[in-house]
């Protein structure tokens, strides 16, 4: 368990974490020189059993805010200090506010330095105190009585910290991947680059490999492991840990990064979350709005645009998308604080509800429903609301990972009324496939209303008929599945129903066995289209929508328009093509000498030599043709 100081500047906060652990948290010549804390401090409390309490003690001054969230972000159990003779001051209900959108639940206001003032004094801060809680919404804390100086009050404070302890949580999320903010960086001799942080979730062990989320590609292995400055081979959430990595580079920019396991790495510029606005504030938050965000260690600027409402009135909550100025790195239920544009007051905080929001539909109906499943804790629960909301399912990897997850929590095969696609990437609930599927059949059923003589539209032109929002990914999964179960079939890149196939493939058998003699018999130059039609007494436009289909099935070559030539012939016309190359000095086939060797006009031969060129057996360069090296085109091996 970490426990975190907060408050007013000079209200005791170093003191009382000395009295508790023995450790002096400032650690700077500066701190000691001034007598404040100025960069995050940490302790620890032995106890009998020989766990440890970590202590974060953050700074109190106005200026240092920044740095007393990014202590506060990680923290399980939260004291908020507030001096017997001074009272609640600016910071401590700026803190206060700060705790409470953070979602620290798990804390106690104490009243430190009683030995300044009298009972009477005592009574009347905590009255105060005590309305400041309620106006926070931070009516569990306790109010204790402390001096760090006489002792009063200590072991009460320590022992009800051993009491939380073991009523806290034990574990995390099954399957969350390791996760902690950097907020020091360091180099020890025989070490290396040294990181430290409060781990938020998962676990790591001595040889597992981590990145930094920012370039998950470069992992680097985990040499050493500390917990509350003690040597350890594990840890877990819950805990300040100190990690050795072999391979990183000791740079100012690590403060403020994430060092996380790789599967689950993540940068983002656009996140959806519930938004809280601090009820303290005068005006409603709107759109547009400049903030400060402060996720963790992280800190950027970002624009507030407020989902399914104009505004969001002090005290209120509501959907929201955070845009910001430059990549972070946050996960589903990560919190945060948002601070206005000149990082003057604390306006607002929050929990991420996708760290991938989109960029279109932002506003629909059904995006709204959508983050309100996300709002849930459990893993399980919010999947299943995703699915119910999610016309088109959601890509299993991407929510797993969006979501802090190395693996799935559960059995997902198992799960009822859910359908999972090649891989686990595609997730879709029975209902929403069913309606999807349906979907997709009336859009071929219409385009073949439509055009009778098509075989269908191919993939890309049939998402667009069907499923113009659907993911590809998830669209290629659902194509595959209806096609595996024989719902639609596929003929060469073209989706259709298999009736309409049949059909088709019954007309054109009756074309077939009329043009495919034509052709063969007419080898170098066949009959056009109109000629085909007139001695088979057929349709022209049946015979030319027919042969056009055919060639691009390769059965048939188009050449020209109307004019098409036998797979058999066209193959022997290659052979002359790559024949004349042979024997001519660079390969080059011209038109003169293709049109002596095949008999045909100068015309027919230029026609023949271009098609040849678009399917990239000839290359054009100047007034001849040269092979292109390596072709397979019209070899024998292609026969």
């Amino acid at each position: 368990m970490i426990v975190g100081t907060a408050g007013h500047i000079d209200h005791g906060k170093t003191a009382l974490v000395r009295a508790l652990t023995g450790i002096d948290a400032d650690r700077l010549p500066e701190e000691k020189r001034r007598g404040i804390t100025i960069e995050l401090g940490y302790a620890w409390m032995p106890l009998d059993d020989g766990s440890r309490i970590g202590f974060v003690d953050v700074p109190g001054h106005e200026k240092l805010v920044r740095t007393m969230v990014a202590g506060a972000s990680g923290i399980d159990f939260g004291l908020l200090l507030i001096a017997a003779d001074d009272g609640p001051m600016p910071q401590t209900i700026e803190h206060a506010t700060i705790l409470s959108l953070l979602g620290v639940r798990r804390g106690a206001a104490v009243i430190t330095k009683i030995d300044r003032v009298d009972a009477g004094r005592v009574a009347d801060t905590e009255a105060r105190v005590r309305a400041l809680l309620a106006s926070s919404g931070l009516d569990d804390y306790p109010v204790l009585h402390v001096s760090s100086v006489r002792g009063d009050g200590i072991d009460a404070l320590r022992a009800r910290l051993v009491h939380e302890l073991a009523a806290a949580p034990v574990g995390g999320v099954d399957g969350a991947g390791f996760r902690m903010g950097l907020d020091r960086a360091f180099t020890l001799d025989g070490v290396g680059t040294v990181v430290a942080g409060s781990v938020s979730a998962g676990s790591v062990t001595i040889g597992d490999a981590l990145a930094l989320a920012s370039t998950p590609d470069a992992a680097h292995r985990v040499r050493s492991l500390q917990v509350h400055s003690r040597a350890a081979q594990d840890a877990h959430a819950g805990q300040r840990c100190a990690v050795g990595l072999a391979g990183l580079e000791r740079t100012d920019e690590l403060r403020g990064q994430v060092l996380c396991d790789p599967a689950i790495a993540l940068t983002t510029q656009r996140i959806d979350v519930w938004l809280q606005v601090a009820s303290l504030e005068e005006k409603a938050l709107r759109s547009g709005t400049l903030v400060h965000l402060h996720a963790a260690t992280q800190d950027c600027l970002a624009t507030v645009a407020v989902l399914g409402q104009p505004s969001i009135a002090p005290g209120g909550g509501a959907p929201a998308q955070l845009v910001l100025h430059k990549p972070a790195n946050v996960w589903h239920g990560d919190r945060f604080i948002l601070r206005d544009a000149s990082a003057m007051r604390t306006v607002a905080g929050g929990q991420v509800l996708d760290p991938l929001g989109p960029v279109r539909y932002r506003q629909t109906p059904e995006r709204l429903a959508y983050l309100d499943t996300q709002r849930a804790d459990d893993p399980l629960t919010r999947l299943l609301g995703a699915l119910a909301q999610a016309q088109y399912g959601v890509n299993g990897a991407t929510w797993l990972r969006s979501s802090g997850l190395a693996r799935w929590p559960f059995d997902l095969a198992a799960v009822p009324d859910i359908v999972v696609g090649a891989g686990g990437e595609w997730v879709i609930s029975r209902a929403r496939l069913d309606e999807a599927q349906a979907g997709l059949l009336a859009a071929l059923r219409d385009f073949h209303d439509k055009y009778p003589d098509e075989i269908g539209p191919d993939l890309l032109r049939a998402r667009r008929l069907a499923a113009p929002r659907m993911p590809e990914a998830l669209w290629l999964q659902l194509t595959g599945h209806m096609i595996e179960a024989g719902a639609i079939a596929r003929r060469n890149g073209f989706l259709h129903l298999p009736e309409h196939g049949v059909a088709l493939r019954a007309a054109e058998q009756i074309v077939a066995e009329h043009a495919l003699p034509m052709l063969q018999e007419g080898r170098f130059d066949p009959p056009w289209v109109r000629d085909i039609a007139q001695t088979a007494r057929l349709p022209e436009a049946q015979v030319r929508q027919v042969l056009g289909r055919m060639a691009r099935g390769g059965d048939v070559y188009q050449v020209v328009k109307d004019l098409f030539y036998h797979p058999a012939v066209m193959h022997e016309l290659a052979g002359l093509a790559r024949k004349l190359a042979a024997e001519e000095e660079g390969g080059q086939v011209t038109a003169a000498r293709f049109r002596d060797l095949t008999g045909l006009g100068r015309k027919r031969a230029i026609q023949i030599l271009e098609f040849f060129d678009r399917i990239g057996l000839l290359r054009r360069v100047g007034d001849a043709h040269l092979l292109r090296p390596g072709t397979l085109l019209f070899s024998e091996s292609t026969r």
